[in-house]
């Protein structure tokens, strides 16, 4: 339009044979998108112009004396906008507004308009100068606009589980939506204007953290981070963070958007998550040592067998030589410490045998106290803490002890410059569900706790693993928490280790409180004056082992019984059936195809007079199978064995 006018004015001018007013109607006549339009003093249109044709449809001839009310819609003129908008001119030398005008057609249009008032040089309005301009299209476009902010607006509004709001180049926040309310817990009217350090801890803000965050999002047009932050009531909670800058046209940042997520729920449930892995992964490692721990175990106490069974029959058949005796003595006492060492690897294992009996806790701790502190030396101080009344637990007297001793000397280990040993006891009602490893039932808590030196994280997830030890060389095997471990698992229980760096160690052995009526004894052994007596027998000895039913046989034949050998528990059916006169069986439990159970049992079938012995290097037996049955622990002595025998002849 601008060029349009430039030249006309020019080719007019150049020419040289116009006025100047001629020139300006020329320039209002060019102009077509604007409305230029004069009216006299009431408002009837004196002048019109091309731009005011095209935008209202009226040619000159149709619209000029006419009222320029007539592009008002009927109910504005009724309510005499057009005689405000003159009188307002008047008044204020100028009228401005935007609003709704008719076309010729009666279709409407968004017109922007000016009315200037036109004075003589006495000040005295001879008429208006009106211009007007058809911007519809320009305020469809502004509502659209106005309308996409308003739903984005609504939406960051509406949302709630995100705090979203702006922050300026600063740092200083300057919108808040009602997401950040509720996790944050501010009102827009308290924490706009302020710095979003406000949000960080006091560790972070001495540490340059929200400074270094505006930095890195500048530098790398992006900012993410899982961290502490803190609501207005001083809580924290773990918040997952991102900052974006804000650019304008030219690419510099204007302020930075900033979207912060209340992961708190998320991180513990992850926390748990991991836990529960690492709990099931210990788990299987332990048990996966567990059954390695039990199948060696079991194989070192047939080998121990055969050697400590070798050296008390050649120590009774070779002469007295001072010179061989005590080699003899010194063997027969490492395999007796082999053998120690096999039983807590099965008390691990959970493999043993433990013979469960009603146990008074206060009574077994006060009959080894004398045994305990001379076990711990002078410098260490035993204090006993035990309600009236205590539950009995369910449990073995003995690996009770030797638990009890472990744990002790352990103490007594964690505490070099001496200390205080305190052994405690309490009952407990465990709900289903409420103690990991338990079910539900009542339970005695007994505890052994030191004032030593305490065990770091690393050490503690360790300390049950057997052959793990922090002792020097020779100073322990690393089996006695395992031993532990095993032993009240076994029991029906569980073992539990709390230590601190420096703040000592807690033992506790959770154990089952023993049932009304439970047995209270193990039925008495035959003792050796009873052996001596059992006239000769025929024995039918069955293992699978060549080296361990060697060594059975000849201390049985040692005895003045007469063997029979089996490699089998088939072949001991075999001979049993061809009639051999067979007196006693005494047979292994772990055997291919067939178990000594299994053979009892086909035994008590068809010979139900021959009575069975079962030997056993551990208490792998399924529940129940054993019933009945007289059990010989391996490793056995010979004494052992004769005793075994007595117990299961009946007398003549």
């Amino acid at each position: 339009m601008d060029t349009r006018i430039d030249r006309i004015e020019t080719s007019l001018t150049g020419e040289g044979r116009l006025t100047g007013d001629e020139r300006y109607r020329l320039l209002v006549e060019a102009i077509g998108d604007y409305a230029i339009v004069m009216l006299d003093p009431e408002g009837r249109i004196t002048s019109w112009n091309s731009g005011a044709e095209r935008c209202t449809g009226y040619r000159a001839a149709e619209i000029i004396g006419s009222s320029f009310s007539r592009f008002y819609a009927e109910d504005d003129r009724k309510a005499g906008l057009a005689a405000r908008a003159l009188d307002t001119a008047v008044r204020t030398g100028k009228f401005e507004s935007e609003g709704w005008r008719l076309r010729k057609d009666g279709s409407r249009f968004w017109a922007h308009v000016v009315i200037d008032p036109i004075r003589d040089e006495n000040g005295v309005v001879i008429g208006f100068a009106k211009l007007m301009r058809d911007i519809t299209e320009r305020r469809a476009a502004e509502q659209r606009l106005r309308a996409s902010e308003e739903q984005f607006r609504l939406l960051v509004q509406g949302v709630t589980d995100y705090a979203l709001y702006m922050l300026n180049p600063e740092g200083r926040i300057s919108s808040w939506n009602a997401g950040a309310e509720r996790i944050k817990q501010y009102t827009a009217d308290e924490i706009i204007g302020r710095h979003f350090s406000t949000f960080y801890t006091a560790a972070d803000r001495d540490k340059g953290e929200p400074q270094q965050a505006l930095k890195t999002a500048r530098r790398e047009g992006r900012f993410e981070k899982e961290s502490w932050r803190v609501r207005k009531d001083g809580t924290q909670f773990w918040a997952h963070v991102v900052i974006d800058p804000i650019y304008d046209d030219d690419g510099a940042i204007i302020g930075f958007a900033k979207i912060t997520r209340d992961i708190t729920e998320r991180r513990q449930a992850q926390i748990t998550l991991d836990q529960t892995r690492e709990a099931l992964a210990h788990s299987q490692k332990m048990d996966a040592i567990g059954q390695l721990s039990g199948g060696i175990a079991h194989d070192f106490n047939n080998l121990l067998m055969v050697i400590l069974g070798s050296l008390e029959l050649a120590n009774k058949r070779l002469p007295d030589d001072p010179r061989v005796s005590p080699l003899i003595a010194n063997a027969t006492q490492a395999a007796q410490r082999g053998a120690a060492l096999t039983q807590r690897m099965l008390a691990f294992a959970r493999h043993q045998d433990l013979n469960l009996r009603p146990v008074d806790v206060p009574v077994l701790v006060r009959g080894m106290t004398d045994l305990l502190q001379s076990s711990i030396g002078p410098s260490i101080r035993i204090e006993t803490q035990f309600p009236l009344p205590l539950s009995p637990v369910h449990a073995d007297a003995n690996q009770l002890e030797m638990a009890l001793l472990n744990l002790a000397v352990n103490a007594r280990d964690a505490m070099p410059e001496g200390g205080v040993i305190v052994i405690a006891a309490r009952d407990v009602k465990v709900a289903a569900g409420s103690v990991e490893n338990l079910t539900a039932g009542n339970y005695v808590c007994l505890s052994v706790t030191d004032t030593g030196e305490g065990m770091d994280r690393a050490t503690l997830a360790r300390a049950m693993e057997p052959f793990f030890t922090t002792k020097g060389v020779g100073r322990g095997t690393g089996l006695g928490l395992s031993m532990v471990h095993g032993m009240t698992g076994q029991s029906g229980g569980r073992f539990v280790l709390k230590s601190r760096k420096g703040r000592g160690t807690t033992a506790e052995m959770w154990l089952p409180v023993a049932v009304a009526n439970a047995e209270e004894s193990a039925p008495a052994a035959a003792g050796a004056d009873g052996a001596a007596g059992v006239r000769p027998l025929v024995v039918l000895a069955v293992d699978d082992d060549g080296l361990v039913l060697m060594n059975t046989a000849v201390m049985l034949q040692d005895l003045g019984h007469a063997v029979i050998e089996a490699s089998s528990a088939r072949q001991a059916l075999d001979i049993l059936r061809r009639e051999e006169p067979v007196d006693l069986v005494i047979t292994d439990y772990a055997m291919p195809q067939m178990t000594g159970v299994q053979l009892a049992a086909s035994i008590r079938t068809q010979w139900p007079d021959i009575p069975v012995i079962l030997a056993t290097g551990y208490a792998e037996l399924p529940p129940g199978a054993e019933a009945g049955l007289p059990k010989l622990a391996k490793p056995f002595r010979q004494a052992e064995l004769m005793r075994a025998v007595a117990a299961a002849i009946p007398p003549a």
